[in-house]
């Protein structure tokens, strides 16, 4: 049976005296007495069909989002009743057959963009919830996001391979997402947190060029940018350095850029390396859609009498200042500024206020000296009305504070204009508050000076970058290790002992061993780069079944128990702790509690 042959949203003027066949849902429903309206819409659009119920009886009994098929004649809108906010506002089809096929009951929320509905309901009915224009539009950019992804990299000679979605765990930083192994009773394996050594393990195949869009899975907090299962454009090429891995991204963004948005991107992108990007914007992913530096005072206040200053660049450290601009708050609010700063890790926050006569005003102003004053609000580039934050602690603390501030006054609304930025020059390790070294990015990050990396590693540099648009970090990539000493190095830094090492990661070192190449890649993450180009503040907007931000899907309910037999098949078994609150939870109709 033929339910269609012509698509509602591809009507036009053109058409006119044409009989077309179309199916679709019944979006709203006009009787004017003798003649009913109907929007018809599919998934390429809306057009308004004209039904006589006493033709068509069954009509009389259509309610909101019933599935129909109709045939009918295409003709122009009678003069006056166009609808221009229709692509096919200036036509309509004539009903000359109409059949249900199917019905529905009343809907939980209306399925347009005028009416406003709690997200956990939403989610509950996702998929009505993607017959919203928003939401089908969304899930369209994605589609064509994705399909430019491999467009331009099919072109450029890249293979397609899928990598395995059961491995061993090796965390990269964040807590592995684990399946426990039926036929070995007591291990389990690991959703990947991304195709790292797997993709490393083709280069040494031989493939040189790679792509995928890969399924990866981090137990992490949900943040509106994040979510525990994502997708990710992954690539890796052989014989390549950073710069070959930058064009190759570019070229990507130009593609799905000018798909998505129909806008031409510049190439190639700006880079800043990461200690500019801290030192400037106080982040290492800045929205550099507007300017609001951070400048440098320390030399501007190197002979001050101010104790709060000069007990800080005595203790090393430095005196960081932003210009806001007009923030038009009170004291109150002024003083409030304050204590965010302590909240954040600075021992304190000076703000001053620049009058109409040039002056300032701040109760720190009369500790400094008039020259000092000046030369402040030339350095700021103040002018009357602007308010100037400043912050005396250690260098990271300093630009990290006032960072958090530039983007509360500073950022932009909406997200019209694409800014796109390389980070580079990462770092190799970051310090932890307890003095212990960590992996900046990943352990598989190559140096760009091993003996460096050796002699002093917590300045050591890495040929690591990211791809920051908007403010917003849309991947990481990196020259990879790709000789087995340098690697047991960077294990032996991180304070892996050789016998863990060789636990977790021996099989991967000893394919090190067998000739590898050089190679590098990257990773984007596809709901972030999808949801700025949407100008979607949340990436649960651009993916078809999110979860809620505490990791729950009120579609389906999962997370949800597990019969005892299926536990008892795998060898696991609850703590008695956790088995009685999720007993009397259940008893008492709550949520079920966390943990196992």
């Amino acid at each position: 049976m033929t339910y269609r042959d012509t698509s509602a949203g591809e009507l036009t003027a053109a058409d006119a005296g044409r009989t077309v066949q179309l199916a679709g849902w019944a979006q709203r429903i006009r009787d004017q007495g003798g003649v009913m309206f109907i929007d018809l819409r599919d998934a390429s659009g809306i057009v308004q069909i004209v039904v006589d119920p006493a033709v068509h009886p069954a009509a009389v009994d259509l309610r909101r989002e019933f599935c129909i098929s109709v045939t009918g004649e295409v003709a122009p809108r009678p003069a006056g009743s166009e609808n221009p906010d229709l692509a096919t506002g200036g036509v309509e089809v004539a009903v000359s057959a109409l059949a249900v096929l199917a019905t529905a009951r009343p809907l939980p929320f209306q399925l347009d963009e005028r009416t406003e509905v709690d997200e956990l309901f939403r989610l509950q009915y996702r998929y009505l919830d993607m017959r919203r224009p928003g939401v089908a539009a969304n899930l369209r950019a994605r589609s064509a996001a994705v399909a430019a992804m491999r467009r331009t990299l099919n072109a450029a000679g890249f293979l397609d391979v899928e990598t395995p979605t059961l491995i061993k765990s090796t965390p990269e930083g964040a807590r592995d997402v684990l399946v426990p192994s039926r036929l070995q009773k007591g291990d389990f394996y690991a959703l990947p947190q991304s195709p790292q050594l797997f993709k490393q393990l083709l280069m040494i195949g031989g493939i040189e060029r790679y792509y995928q869009i890969a399924r990866c899975y981090r137990d992490e907090d949900f943040r509106s940018d994040r979510q525990l299962e994502f997708s990710q454009l992954d690539i890796e090429g052989s014989f390549w350095g950073r710069d070959d891995v930058l064009a190759t991204i570019e070229a990507v963004m130009v593609e799905v850029a000018r798909d998505v948005r129909g806008v031409e991107l510049t190439t190639p992108f700006p880079r800043l390396t990461y200690h500019e990007s801290m030192d400037r914007y106080g982040t290492d992913k800045p929205d550099l859609r507007f300017e609001m530096a951070i400048e440098d005072l320390t030399d501007l206040f190197s002979s001050t009498e101010f104790k709060a200053f000069a007990g800080a660049v005595e203790a090393g450290g430095v005196i960081r200042g932003l210009n806001v601009g007009p923030a038009g708050l009170s004291r109150a609010g002024l003083d409030a500024l304050v204590d965010d700063a302590k909240a954040a890790g600075a021992g304190g926050l000076v703000w001053m206020v620049v009058e109409d006569d040039g002056s300032l005003r701040s109760p720190v102003a009369k500790f400094l000296s008039e020259n000092e004053l000046a030369d402040l609000t030339g350095a700021l580039s103040g002018s009357p009305g602007d308010l100037l934050l400043l912050v005396a602690d250690r260098w990271r603390i300093a630009v990290e504070v006032l960072g958090r501030f530039r983007v509360r006054f500073g950022s932009p609304d909406g997200h019209d204009e694409l800014n796109f930025l390389w980070v580079v020059d990462f770092p190799v390790f970051e310090e932890t508050a307890g003095g212990d070294l960590v992996a900046a990015h990943h352990p598989f990050s190559a140096p760009v000076d091993v003996a460096e990396m050796e002699s002093s590693p917590a300045t050591a540099i890495a040929q690591a970058y990211d791809l920051v648009l908007n403010g917003s970090e849309l991947g990481s990539g990196s020259v990879r290790i790709h000789d087995p000493a340098t690697q047991e190095k960077v294990f032996e830094i991180l304070g892996i002992s050789p016998d863990e090492a060789e636990r977790r990661f021996g099989w991967f070192v000893e394919a090190l061993g067998f000739g590898t190449p050089p190679h590098a890649g990257f990773a984007v993450g596809i709901a972030r780069l999808v949801s700025i180009l949407q100008g979607e503040p949340n990436i649960r907007e651009v993916i078809p079944f999110p979860k809620t931000q505490t990791g729950v899907d009120p579609l389906t309910g999962s997370p949800s128990p597990v019969d005892d037999y299926q536990l008892m098949e795998l060898g696991i078994d609850l703590r008695p702790d956790v088995r009685a609150a999720r007993l009397a939870a259940e008893e008492s109709g709550g949520d079920q509690p966390e943990g196992s």
